[in-house]
This record gives structure tokens, sequence and C-alpha cells, in this order.
């Protein structure tokens, strides 16, 4: 789950832009671990993933908020039932990402959760009635025929091709779906931040997210191996660092500065998916995902000048 600034926002410390962007690499460097040991995992379900991988993270977490003495005040809670709402739909975009990770070689599964940034301004503009201008539309259009272009060879009934095997296109459809719950899922924490600290929404989720999965269990869990155990638990350590390590960048620089490093995990999964599971990237893959990456980022920088004009603006009003 990615994680945001408080709703006040944190005062930025010593170190700057370039400690937050070390910090962002290495949280990128830690759920890439993640995915890597779930997809090694094998033919664990996709609900016993998001149990290992929520339960086992809550240790470091909870252990950085005692060596900080924030416990107290990461369990105080103005929403109990915003927290439990995000955790439905978090858990459930992140067991249908988990489902694609076992379907689809490495890289393919983590260039089509790109688009969730970008379904987040297009649901912002039709749900909550956000402005959003021509730019920013042309660059999630964009972005979209970017996840298409990766699609395209996967839904083979579209496409009339040589069939590529069904779990291929489930596989497929199922990090789409993932793409588009975690765009609700973070609609919902912009929500919750506007009354809750960022570790109460971390904290809450991690454990909100353990007790759902648990419902999978008459659904069909495996025994795993005492290697798959041990694949399930660093899994979610690193989940777990990742996400301590991805909320402390965000105290070093503004998000618009960080958000564009996000897409290193393109590379390391590219070449972790060739060296680790002998997966070869297509030239839809590798076209789709530029095209995505490109989008995204643009996004991220109209953002940023957009707001260094109003923060401008109020300069200029202030008597």
């Amino acid at each position: 789950m990615p994680a945001t600034a408080d709703a006040k926002g944190p005062a930025r410390h010593r170190g700057g832009p370039m400690r937050a962007i070390v910090l962002k690499v290495l949280s990128v460097c830690c759920f890439v671990v993640m995915a890597t040991l779930l997809k090694a995992t094998g033919t664990i379900p996709a609900g016993e993933l998001v149990f290992f991988r929520c339960f086992f993270a809550i240790l470091p977490v909870v252990a950085w908020l005692l060596l900080r003495r924030q416990l107290r005040t990461a369990l105080h809670t103005k929403d109990p039932w915003g927290h439990v709402i995000r955790a439905l739909v978090g858990a459930s975009s992140m067991g249908l990402g988990f489902f694609a990770l076992t379907r689809l070689p490495l890289p393919e599964a983590t260039a089509i959760g790109y688009a969730a940034p970008l379904l987040i301004v297009m649901f912002s503009a039709v749900l909550l009635k956000e402005r959003v201008h021509a730019f920013r539309w042309t660059a999630v259009i964009v972005g979209l025929c970017g996840v298409v272009i990766i699609l395209w060879p996967r839904l083979t009934l579209l496409t009339g091709g040589a069939p590529m095997g069904d779990s291929e296109t489930v596989g497929a459809i199922a990090a789409t779906g993932g793409a588009v719950l975690t765009a609700f899922a973070m609609m919902q924490v912009r929500k919750l931040v506007q009354t809750e600290r960022t570790e109460a929404i971390v904290i809450y989720f991690f454990i909100s997210a353990s007790m759902l999965s648990l419902m999978t269990i008459p659904f069909g869990w495996a025994m795993p191996t005492p290697q798959q155990a041990a694949l399930l638990v660093g899994a979610g350590f690193a989940g777990g660092i990742g996400q301590l390590l991805l909320t402390s960048c965000y105290r070093y620089a503004d998000m618009s500065v960080i958000a564009p490093f996000e897409y290193v995990s393109l590379l390391l999964t590219l070449v972790i998916g060739f060296f680790v599971f002998g997966d070869i990237p297509t030239i839809a893959m590798i076209s789709g995902a530029v095209i995505i990456v490109c989008s995204g980022i643009a996004v991220i920088l109209r953002e940023h000048y957009l707001g260094l004009d109003r923060a401008k603006a109020r300069e200029a009003n202030t008597p």
C-alpha cells in the first residue's frame, strides 16, 4: 500500500531531496523483492499470499513504532469504518495483483499496475467531480492506451490470434482489476488522511487485511513447504520494511519530487524476471510500459508545476 503524508503535511527534515530519493529507491527495491519472493512460492493461493504479506509486515512496522514511541498514537483513530473500507478494497486489489503475479511475467504484472495512478485521475474527475484539465486527460488516455498495448496479446478473444493459455488471459484481467481497485483504495486513503495519521492508516490496513484474508481459507489454502514458508515470511518483512522506507521518504521532499522514482521498479523487474524466472520481455510489453511510464511522469510533473504556480499566486496575494 502506497503511503501518504499526514493531512497537515510533515515538516521537512534535514537531508533534502537526495535523502528522500534514496529512501524511495530503497523502498521500491524492497517491494520488488517482496513481489519476487511471492512469485517464487509458485502454487500458493492469492488469499494466502495476502495473509503472509500483511501479517508479517506488521512486525517490522510495530518494532519501528515502539522504537519511536508512537505505537499508542498509531492505534488512535477517528474513522474506524474508513479503515475497514480501505482494507476491503486494498486487500482485494492486493489479492488480484498477487494472483496476476502467479500467472504473468513479473515485469508485465508490474507494468499493468502502473495504470493505478492514471485511473485515480480519471475516477477523481468522474466520481468526485474534481477539475481535470485537458493535459491530464490526454496523459491519462495515452497511458491507458499503453495498458491496452500490454494486454492486447493476452486477450486472444479480441485479437483472434493463436491461443496463449487461459491462465495468462485470466492473469491479465486480474492485473487490470487490481489496478482499478488500487485506484479506489488510494482514493479512500486520500479521504482518511484528512483525519488519520499515516502510521494509523498503515497499521490498521495490515491488521484488517490479515484478518480479511483468513476468510479465503474455505476456498483452499496450501500447506507451504519450509522453503515456501521462508519465502512468504521474507516477503512480509520486505513489504513492511518497504512501507517504513516509503513513509519516511515523504518527510524529506514533496511527493512530486519522489514519485517518478517509482518507475525504477520496471528496470528491476525486467532484470529479475529475466535472470530469475526466465521472462523475456515482448515488444508489446516494453512499448506499453514506456507509454505508461511517460504518461505517469507527465502527470506528476504537471502537478508539480501547477503547485509551484499556485504557491507563487498565494505569495503574490499575500499583503
